[in-house]
């Protein structure tokens, strides 16, 4: 998620008030990852999930040779999870209708905001092609594309890959702004808190593993709720912040 900055209109009166404006952070060419490092962190996944397969390390039985590409695509799913939620989080940060007047913090994590995409769809890609290559998955091609037709969990991997497209869409939108009606990009974008509930919620029902990973999906979760919550609690309700509060003091 990009940011959504605030302008502070001349005071003409004492019920000028901010009015939020929607604006995307200018980023240059230094800001953003070339095809050449999403390459090379795509065959170090490449070869991390080859290793975790019976092709490189012997599987010490038959069952356990089973599990090796089903336990790689879970480890990339949950790696894709976490850094959506760092991502997210980051977004949340960056729109809040204080960053721009007092935390200023849009040039140091907008960098890191705009480049977890690019890591979170590098280990969704091998979350995706390991269970498209499990022959044990029952998910299939099909299955991981299309919202209902795979065998194992259909309405869980479902949600997944509804995830996945609503992702793309946030992400290839925000990147061509310049193809879309002025402020089309900034609605689109908001479905990012989309992606991560539907992710969440897919992680969560399509696991076996869910209840002992329980308490990562307790602070992914509870992450976002909060910066989602106090953003919410602050734009509509224009209340004052911490940091706010301190300028209103020392500006007496």
């Amino acid at each position: 998620m990009h940011a959504e900055s605030t302008s502070i209109a001349p005071a003409s009166s004492p019920d000028d008030r901010i009015r939020p404006v929607a604006a995307r952070p200018k980023s240059g060419p230094a800001g953003r990852l070339a095809a050449g490092p999403f390459i090379a962190v795509a065959a170090a996944m490449g070869l991390v999930l080859v290793g975790a397969t019976d092709q490189i390390l012997p599987a010490t039985s038959a069952h356990q040779a089973e599990l090796r590409v089903w336990l790689a695509s879970r480890a990339a799913g949950f790696t894709a999870l976490g850094l959506l939620t760092l991502q997210i989080a980051l977004g949340l940060v960056l729109s809040h209708p204080t960053n721009k007047s007092s935390w200023k913090l849009s040039k140091r994590l907008f960098p890191w905001h705009e480049n977890a995409w690019i890591f979170v769809l590098a280990f969704l890609a091998a979350h995706v092609v390991s269970l498209i290559a499990d022959p044990y998955a029952g998910v299939g091609l099909l299955g991981a594309l299309v919202p209902g037709l795979s065998e194992y969990r259909s309405t869980p991997v479902a949600l997944g890959t509804l995830g996945l497209w609503a992702l793309l869409a946030t992400g290839v939108t925000a990147r061509y702004t310049k193809l879309l009606p002025p402020g089309a990009w900034l609605s689109i974008h908001r479905l990012g808190v989309v992606v991560f509930v539907l992710a969440w919620m897919h992680g969560l029902l399509a696991g076996t593993d869910s209840i002992a990973l329980v308490s990562f999906y307790l602070v992914t979760g509870g992450v976002v709720l909060v910066a989602g919550a106090y953003r919410y609690w602050v734009s509509r309700a224009a209340r004052p912040t911490f940091a706010t509060s301190l300028e209103e003091v020392s500006g007496r």
